[in-house]
Order: C-alpha cells, then sequence, then structure tokens
C-alpha cells in the first residue's frame, strides 16, 4: 500500500515538472517571430498601415458614425441623446438631487465634446473612402 502511494506522488511530482518546463518553453517562444501557423505572433510589429482591412470597413465604420451622432442629436425621447440627459439633469435639480444632478451634467459634457470628435473622423473617413477608391481598395501599393 505505501509503495504505491509512493509511486503515485513520484507519479504527480514527475507530471508537474514537465509542465512546469513546458510552460516555460512556451511562454518563452512568444518574441515576435511567429506561431508557425502562418500568423503573426500577437506582439509582432506590424508590416504594413492596414490600408486594405481599413478600406474593406469603411461602409460599417461609416453607418456606426451615423448611428452614432443622430442617436446623440435626437430628441427627449430617444434615449442615449443630450437632449433626454440634459432633461434628467434638470430633473436631478428640481428633485434637489445634487449628487445626481452633478454626475448627469458630466455625462452631458462629455456627451457634447463627443460630437466634433465623431464629426470630424467623419470627415477623415470620408478623405479616406476617396483614397480607397482611387488605390483599388488599398490593394495597390
Amino acid at each position: 500500500m505505501r509503495t504505491a502511494k509512493k509511486t503515485a506522488a513520484l507519479a504527480l511530482t514527475a507530471v508537474a515538472a514537465l509542465l512546469a518546463t513546458t510552460g516555460a518553453a512556451s511562454a518563452d517562444t512568444g518574441t515576435g517571430t511567429g506561431t508557425g501557423t502562418g500568423t503573426p505572433a500577437p506582439n509582432a510589429t506590424p508590416t504594413g498601415d492596414g490600408a486594405q482591412a481599413l478600406c474593406k470597413r469603411v461602409p460599417k465604420i461609416d453607418k456606426r458614425l451615423e448611428r452614432i451622432l443622430s442617436r446623440l442629436d435626437g430628441d427627449v425621447t430617444e434615449r442615449g441623446s443630450i437632449a433626454r440627459l440634459q432633461k434628467r439633469a434638470e430633473n436631478a435639480k428640481k428633485a434637489g438631487h445634487t449628487e445626481i444632478e452633478t454626475y448627469l451634467n458630466d455625462k452631458l459634457t462629455f456627451r457634447r465634446k463627443l460630437v466634433p470628435t465623431l464629426e470630424k473622423r467623419q470627415k477623415d473617413l470620408a478623405a479616406v473612402k476617396t483614397w480607397c477608391e482611387a488605390n483599388a481598395g488599398g490593394s495597390e501599393k
């Protein structure tokens, strides 16, 4: 009986030691040289600017920006709109909930600053779309 316990303990120790060295060896291979599957390692340096992938995503990005800006510019009934958040802040002020009012006003300030940022991004994306159309979707060098 004792020999079986010793053998099992010895086997578990050997397996643990093997796993520890395997883990250290596999952790050591992530130096950006690749995974051997044709895909670069996660920490590999990019070799291009990603133009082809960006050109492919332009329509989706444009729709997303339109949707977000439309929501922000919506009326009081539109969830996520600036007008709705402003109304909530006013309601908090009327109710005397100063902490809630402060929180909502901070969110409101952020949302108002977000609009020009998104509009600028939309203009930049229009320029990217033009470039993509002139350069075969980013596949030309």
